[in-house]
């Protein structure tokens, strides 16, 4: 017999069911699902349930988005060039290899532990592409899938050791990071640096454009439409059920507000070299894992397991294969992005996953919007987190503020916006959310 005391949602009767009690019917107030989209339909049902949310303390990206803006006007009234094509083009480029890793890192923070090895694996797929492509004359195409499976099965083992043995995570990927950091630096050899063929396919995965303004245009409209049609059918779909949904006016609000975005990258990429080839990966990406985590039993698992990991087994959720599972998807990422990373400075060298690397990826996942406390969070966050990173680099850099002054400020933002999830975790316990 169940001990918990937590209140269940209870779906409202419909009017064609007549109540047991007129009199005390009149008076009674309707329990709804808190899990709807909106508790009302229509307009005034979705307001209501924004106002509620905020007071909840559910700000979703607000903080991150408002943080964004407060630090490109800083910026920008600090130096002038700092908003133009070329400088946040450059940005776009950059923040790409650590918004990758960042991605994998998403995962892992659902389901409420850490990954500290993803540095180390994003320079072992580097120099495992140089050593089997430039020392070895393997094809690209097959250094590539295969540094990508290294990453693969980097993280599968330690998410099996984890999931299987029980050893902590925190444990497991810190030795990780000390294996692979040394596995690095044992293939690399006496030299320590194998450069790469700057015509080659992994240096133009930072250093392609399409040239062509239809490119940006066509990815803008592309981008647009699907939101849109995205939108528009499950709204339908939850009409057909009989759940509350967005009104089609605050649809079309929501569109008109991602077309302005939209285009305004388009024409700022086509103010300089056109549209790069790494972001578009980069948003390939994070539509088909954003489609994966809402949009699958898969991605549900994960974040019922950040939610309550006995509460998951009980479900009949294999708690086992989903860990291992997250984190060989978080060595994959971290292997894509120790590409990228690779492509950027066309070589692998020992230096390769070291430095802040690992955590500019975590605070990217936490400053972007993911919880560190589990079962919160989208890999859209990653590339929030990664922007504000990455902007804050360029942005005291282009002032000549030395390194040390860059780590202190990130550390400062990431601390900022811990407290913000662990503040907003505590307001919506005790607004009975959580």
């Amino acid at each position: 017999m169940s001990t918990d005391n937590t209140p269940q949602p209870v779906l409202a009767k419909t009017a064609d069911m007549p109540a047991e009690n007129p009199a005390a019917a009149d008076g009674s107030v309707t329990a709804v699902d808190p899990r709807l989209l909106v508790r009302e339909q229509g307009l005034s049902g979705y307001l209501g349930e924004f106002k509620r949310k905020m007071k909840a303390g559910d700000l979703g990206s607000i903080p991150v988005v408002l943080g964004l803006i407060i630090i490109w006007a800083i910026f920008q009234s600090l130096n002038s060039n700092f908003l133009t094509a070329g400088n946040l083009s450059d940005i776009s480029v950059a923040m790409v290899g650590t918004g990758m890793i960042a991605v994998g890192i998403v995962f892992v923070l659902l389901l409420g532990e850490i990954d500290l090895s993803v540095g180390s694996v994003s320079g072992v797929a580097g120099a495992t592409f140089a050593v089997l492509n430039i020392t070895h004359g393997m094809s690209e195409w097959l250094a590539l899938i295969l540094a990508i499976l290294t990453g693969a099965a980097a993280g599968a083992i330690h998410g099996y050791v984890f999931a299987r043995i029980g050893v902590p995570a925190f444990a497991v990927t810190l030795a990780g990071l000390l294996f692979w950091n040394g596995f690095m630096l044992q293939i690399l050899g006496s030299n320590g640096t194998i450069n790469l063929d700057s015509e080659g396919l992994v240096a133009k995965l930072t250093s392609y454009y399409f040239s062509d303004v239809a490119a940006g245009y066509g990815l803008a409209v592309v981008a647009v439409a699907a939101y849109f049609l995205s939108s528009f059918f499950d709204n339908r779909r939850r009409e057909a059920v009989g759940v509350p949904s967005r009104p089609l006016g605050e649809i079309i609000v929501r569109t008109g507000a991602l077309a302005v975005v939209a285009f305004a990258v388009a024409v700022m990429f086509n103010q300089y070299k056109g549209l790069p080839l790494a972001v578009v990966i980069f948003l390939v990406m994070l539509v088909a894992t954003d489609f994966v985590l809402r949009r699958t039993s898969y991605g549900r698992k994960i974040f019922a397991l950040g939610g309550s990991v006995e509460a998951s087994r009980r479900a009949g959720i294999n708690v086992v294969m989903i860990r291992t599972s997250v984190y060989a998807i978080s060595g994959t990422f971290a292997a894509i992005g120790g590409l990228f990373i690779a492509s950027k400075i066309t070589s692998a060298n020992q230096g390769a996953g070291s430095g802040e690397l690992l955590m500019n990826a975590i605070a990217a996942a936490v400053i972007g919007g993911t919880s560190l406390f589990g079962g919160r969070g989208r890999t859209w966050n990653a590339l929030l987190g990664v922007l504000v990173i990455i902007s804050i680099q360029y942005g005291l850099a282009l002032q000549g503020i030395a390194s040390p002054i860059q780590y202190m400020i990130t550390g400062g933002v990431l601390l900022a916006t811990v407290v913000i999830d662990a503040v907003t975790r505590k307001t919506q316990k005790t607004a009975g959310r959580a």
